[in-house]
């Protein structure tokens, strides 16, 4: 798969948050999913993985986390089945990101970079090769699948996760793959949590009703 594929001669991936502003620079006023996936080059799976999460990292109007999931499940699908480069529906695809849109996530993108330059960086390779990225993409249709559950403020547990593995990817960083694997158990812990409270609370009701 080619976004952990390193560059000849890199100690260092470029910051996704420096590619955005490129891109922002080149005066697209609105690209393709599938355009900002070839403008972002070997950094894409991991990137498009980042930028659908960190959306769903928020508190959401109901029903909005299943539309936003759509994209991250696809991605992360592709990455499990090992495609050599995304593809999106055409339904997908036209719909795209403007370039404010853009803008808007390099500024939280760069906002991140700032504040973990230092600790974002290649090693335990094999943590990001090829076998691993298929297991990220396992790992993160999962999460996407729960970040879709439309349960308020549900969505935002897992698409951290995502948010997670997708630096990893970006910056071939194998300790933040683990970091990304434990936050993601947590996630899935915390909703798990939520979803049994809330069946127990909802059998309590209906019996005090049926009473």
């Amino acid at each position: 798969m080619t976004p952990i594929k390193p560059d000849a001669g890199e100690t260092r991936p470029p910051l996704l948050s420096q590619r955005l502003a490129q891109i922002i620079e080149e005066g697209h006023e609105r690209l393709s999913f599938s355009d900002l996936a070839e403008q972002l080059g070997n950094r894409a799976w991991g990137a498009l993985l980042f930028i659908f999460a960190i959306v769903n990292v928020i508190p959401l109007p109901p029903g909005t986390n299943i539309v936003l999931a759509i994209p991250m499940i696809i991605v992360a699908a592709q990455m499990l089945f090992g495609r050599e480069s995304p593809w999106f529906p055409k339904w997908i695809d036209r719909r795209g990101v403007s370039r404010s849109e853009i803008g808007m996530v390099a500024s939280k993108v760069a906002w991140l970079e700032r504040r973990a330059e230092r600790l974002l960086k290649p090693r335990l390779a094999r943590l990001t090769g090829k076998t691993a990225a298929r297991l990220i993409g396992l790992s993160c249709v999962l999460l996407g699948v729960l970040a879709a559950v439309p349960i308020p403020l549900l969505h935002m547990a897992p698409a951290a996760g995502i948010a997670l593995f997708g630096l990893a990817l970006i910056y071939r960083d194998g300790v933040l793959v683990v970091v990304a694997a434990a936050a993601s158990l947590a996630a899935i812990a915390v909703d798990a949590l939520i979803l049994g409270s809330g069946v127990v609370v909802l059998n309590a009701l209906t019996s005090w009703l049926n009473r």
